[in-house]
């Protein structure tokens, strides 16, 4: 078997796909070492595993807005629910008399049959922007990533802007135009490169921060019942509190009123937990699937205390629809539905909203994923593949409010397939490729339970807060937004919460001395100022230089019959490349030489890098903030500075 896997992927490799993905053995000049088209096809299937939670949950949430079906609701007429008349609060919260209006159409026969209908659009829709945005990513940027409409933002969508049965001020016509609207402004952004330009304007540390915070974000998703193994539920004195209760010990608002840690589908989200970390541990590949496989295919047996289809009507649903096997919906509400009501402040509150939680989510989930996978170039703070990553992204949140649903994003769940060894766009492109048959099989897909997924979840959230060690924490100005970033975005359940705290802190606590500095000609200084990250610069292309974006730089180089890039190295490849021209032998030892003539940056030179990054290239990722040099005190450390290389994670 092993020989037959070796001869697909070599044939593979050698052909026209292996060339076009960069696999190793191909002809591509600049192939990703480790890379096989066995491994890729592996860790698309398990990052659309970890993924697949989002067809329903994503559907359950947009359904909340009652799409395009209209409540009968009249504030004036009490056989038609009217009791008082209210109007809704700011930011679409239910009002005075909005209420009355939820609980009014919450139990119209003909309201919520049309919502069913609604969610099962978005159950399609959502399966098919994944399908198309992931296949798009990968064909075009060549990275590992699995996009679908976000969580997160599908919340704001709903329960914010629309508000639940469009409690709103804006209706889910309306937010669909904002959305889409916004999909074209990240288009032109996308193309001049801005965005980019912003992601390389965030502080190093910060970077390093929101990987961590991604970590903890996603350990934090699957400890919870919605998309976990239900270890941690809501508590009306500490806010969340130890869960692990059968449903009969809940109360009206999801806390544990007894019986803790006595639920046999939280103990069998520890098992699936235990499984994945003993096989991990013994380098079994696949560790994370068969994991997640071994829980559900346990749990769809009925008749068990962990079953997903209990006796009940919800369980008998889940049955019917399981035993379907195959099944297909055609959108029929959803579709095209956008209202272009530009005359409002609250539509261009939702849009100008909608562009800075994206910019900062999506980017900052990119970004982290590319740094995690090892693709983040230490000359340019960027990633390969960026602007055709970003442009995909951004056609894709336009397309997604064509099929009625919230903005399309990067899902921070692609660290699974990472792990499980994707480098290449092929591990993206499998995972589109599942997302369409979840189209026709979604009754199969849809029964894998939270507490299969949850373990993997956790598990991937602990790889990934690794980088902590990165952190620059000598120096209150780096370390004190970079904590805010990482405790902010699992306690505030946003990514570009935690990011945008982050950055506030930055510029207030660094304003603070810059200015102190500069109003007492230098006298009063932190002591250890020395200590602090230098600032990246602001100026755009591949190294800082001139105001044009990296690819049109790249684009001019190459017209001129120059290397385009030969000032933007890229990808794993590249990466192997400059650690073979650059680093010194096993046995030469590390030191760094200072050049105080340049802005008192510590310049790298020959015999600089230990020899951990020698062995093991993907540990360059801590340069990602696209600064080259690290300090002394840091060399000290870099042994223990351990990040998740190629070689591991393919073991898995």
């Amino acid at each position: 078997m092993t020989g037959f896997v070796s001869r697909i992927n070599t044939a593979v490799a050698q052909s026209f796909v292996g060339k076009w993905f960069m696999l190793e053995g191909s002809s591509h000049p600049r192939p990703r070492a480790g890379t096989a088209f066995s491994t890729e096809l592996r860790a698309g299937f398990a990052t659309f595993v970890t993924m697949a939670y989002i067809i329903s949950v994503n559907s359950l949430i947009i359904s909340d807005t009652g799409g395009t079906c209209v409540c009968d609701y009249d504030p004036l007429d009490p056989t038609k629910g009217g009791a008082s008349i209210g109007t809704s609060a700011g930011g679409g919260a239910p009002a005075v008399g909005a209420g009355d209006m939820i609980a009014y159409c919450s139990t119209n026969h003909e309201y919520t049959s049309c919502i069913d209908i609604v969610r099962k659009d978005l159950i399609v829709a959502t399966a098919a922007m994944a399908c198309i945005a992931s296949t798009a990513i990968g064909l075009f940027s060549n990275l590992p990533l699995g996009m679908a409409p976000g969580m997160g933002i599908n919340a704001y969508f709903t329960y914010t802007v629309v508000g639940k049965f469009g409690s709103g001020k804006i209706s889910y016509r309306v937010a669909l135009a904002a959305v889409f609207i916004e999909g074209l402004i990240f288009l032109v952004l996308s193309v001049l490169g801005l965005r980019q330009w912003l992601a390389r304007c965030i502080p190093r540390n910060i970077k390093v921060a929101t990987g961590v915070g991604i970590g903890l974000y996603l350990c934090f998703i699957g400890m919870q019942s919605s998309a976990g193994i239900g270890l941690i539920r809501s508590d009306p004195a500490t806010l969340v509190g130890l869960g692990g209760c059968n449903t009969e010990y809940l109360d009206a608002s999801g806390a544990c009123l007894a019986g803790r840690m006595e639920s046999p589908r939280t103990w069998m989200g520890v098992l699936g937990l235990f499984i994945i970390s003993i096989l991990v541990l013994y380098k079994v590949k696949g560790a994370i699937l068969i994991g997640i496989l071994f829980v559900a295919v346990i749990s769809w047996f009925r008749g068990t205390s962990v079953t997903y289809f209990p006796n009940d009507p919800m369980g008998d649903s889940r049955f019917n629809y399981f035993k379907q096997v195959v099944s297909f919906h055609t959108i029929q509400k959803t579709w095209a539905v956008m209202d272009f009501q530009l005359n409002t402040g609250e539509f261009w509150l939702a849009l100008i909203t909608f562009l800075y939680v994206d910019i900062l989510d999506t980017t900052g989930t990119m970004f982290s994923m590319a740094q995690f996978a090892g693709f983040m170039d230490p000359k340019t703070g960027d990633f390969e593949g960026s602007t055709p990553a970003f442009i995909t992204d951004a056609l894709c949140v336009s397309l997604g409010a064509v099929f009625g649903t919230s903005d399309v994003t990067a899902f921070v769940e692609s660290g699974a397939g990472i792990t499980e060894g994707g480098r290449t766009g092929l591990t993206a492109v499998t995972t589109g490729i599942c997302f369409f048959i979840s189209l026709f099989f979604s009754p199969i897909f849809s029964a894998i339970p939270p507490w299969a997924t949850g373990p993997a979840l956790i598990f991937v959230g602990s790889l990934m807060t690794k980088s902590v060690t990165e952190i620059n924490f000598n120096y209150i100005g780096d370390s004190i937004p970079a904590f805010l970033t990482l405790a902010m975005m699992p306690l505030t359940y946003n990514i570009a919460y935690g990011l945008l705290g982050g950055l506030l802190a930055a510029v207030v606590i660094n304003g603070t001395v810059y200015i102190v500095e500069k109003l007492s000609k230098g006298r009063l200084v932190p002591p250890n100022k020395n200590e602090k990250d230098p600032v990246m610069s602001f100026r755009m292309g591949p190294q800082g230089e001139g105001v044009l974006p990296p690819w049109l730089v790249r684009l001019i180089r190459k017209l001129k019959g120059q290397d385009p890039l030969e000032h933007a190295e890229h990808g794993r490849g590249a990466v192997a490349r400059v650690s073979e021209e650059t680093l010194p032998a096993p046995s030469a030892p590390a030191s760094p030489k200072v050049d105080d003539k340049k802005n008192d940056n510590i310049e790298m030179v020959d015999k600089v890098m230990p020899d951990e990054f020698t062995e093991n290239p993907a540990n360059l990722l801590s340069t990602s903030s696209g600064i080259e040099s690290l300090s002394t005190r840091r060399m000290s450390r870099s042994h223990h500075r351990n990040s998740i290389s190629a070689d591991h994670r393919g073991e898995l």
